[in-house]
């Protein structure tokens, strides 16, 4: 699983993730001020990071077909390209990766009702705002940014937050990719000195059920780390023709089932797809190694 979470967990969290209408989601925000999570965070690695996974290594990710096509013509070069090297994680991905987190309120002078809760994500240096005030979200044709538009609400002392506006981005680190009408429900829970951040990604173009994917954080007294990221593009391989972007050809990617002979596991898992996300697939593939070869 790729959640990191119980197997009976992801599937509540699936479930309550998919079965509200937003409009619902928003209308049932409340004045609960919930937990404070003000504080300097820094990832405590309970799974395995986002950030290097190998070419087709794509196993336990509900993607389609077109997704799947996409990664496989990716190679890793791209990131060569100078107006890559300094491209900025959207926010469904950005989380997963090595980074420094704070996040404090602002709130109003006289009611001192929460208006909104910041984050700042050193990676790139992002600045994201989840409104609290019960602001609706923008009309579709409003423009999509890195960290997209949210808002949040308190359930007990759990953080919920729905994210939408999201320019198109990477789902993983190896050529997945996540549209930009794709929407980003978050959970973030603290346990004393522990954030957990819970996060379901929809995608109507390259998912067919929703991806689900914790972090852990731990609370960093005194802060003592680095902030900024100062990131500036350079020209790293010369003689590159202009407008060259590195990719493989359907069909002609030559690393496609290098993962897959490396962990002995069959090359159709390593695929991916809704079907590896559970584990009756296990079974499946236990039936198919078992199978008297047909004559």
């Amino acid at each position: 699983m790729t959640s990191g979470l119980p197997f009976s967990t992801t599937l509540l969290l699936i479930a309550g993730a998919c079965s509200p209408a937003f409009s619902q989601f928003a209308g049932s925000m409340n004045a609960s001020q919930g937990m404070d999570l003000s504080g300097s965070w820094a990832p405590a690695p309970h799974e395995e990071s986002t950030g290097n996974p190998a070419i087709a290594e794509y196993y336990g990710v509900p993607i389609t077909d077109g997704a799947r096509a996409w990664a496989l013509a990716y190679d890793p070069s791209r990131l060569t390209l100078p107006e890559h090297q300094c491209k900025v994680h959207v926010v469904s991905y950005i989380f997963g990766g090595p980074n420094n987190l704070r996040i404090w309120e602002e709130r109003d002078p006289k009611s001192q009702r929460v208006i909104a809760i910041r984050q700042y994500i050193s990676t790139y240096e992002q600045n994201r705002t989840i409104w609290m005030d019960n602001r609706p979200h923008p009309p579709d044709i409003a423009p999509h940014t890195w960290m997209g538009f949210s808002t949040g609400k308190w359930e007990g002392n759990m953080l919920t937050v729905y994210t939408t506006h999201i320019k198109e981005g990477e789902l993983r680190r190896n050529g997945l990719p996540e549209s930009d009408r794709a929407t980003l429900i978050e959970h973030f829970i603290r346990s004393g000195d522990y954030l957990t951040h819970v996060s379901i990604v929809s995608d109507p173009v390259y998912l067919t059920e929703p991806f689900v994917r914790s972090q852990a954080f731990r609370l960093v007294v005194p802060e003592g780390q680095n902030w900024l990221y100062p990131c500036e593009s350079v020209e790293e391989i010369s003689g590159r023709p202009r407008g060259e972007v590195p990719h493989f050809l359907p069909g002609a990617n030559p690393f496609v089932n290098e993962f897959a002979a490396k962990y002995h596991i069959p090359a159709e898992a390593a695929l991916g797809g809704a079907e590896t996300m559970y584990p009756e697939y296990q079974r499946k593939l236990q039936s198919a190694a078992s199978a008297p070869a047909s004559k």
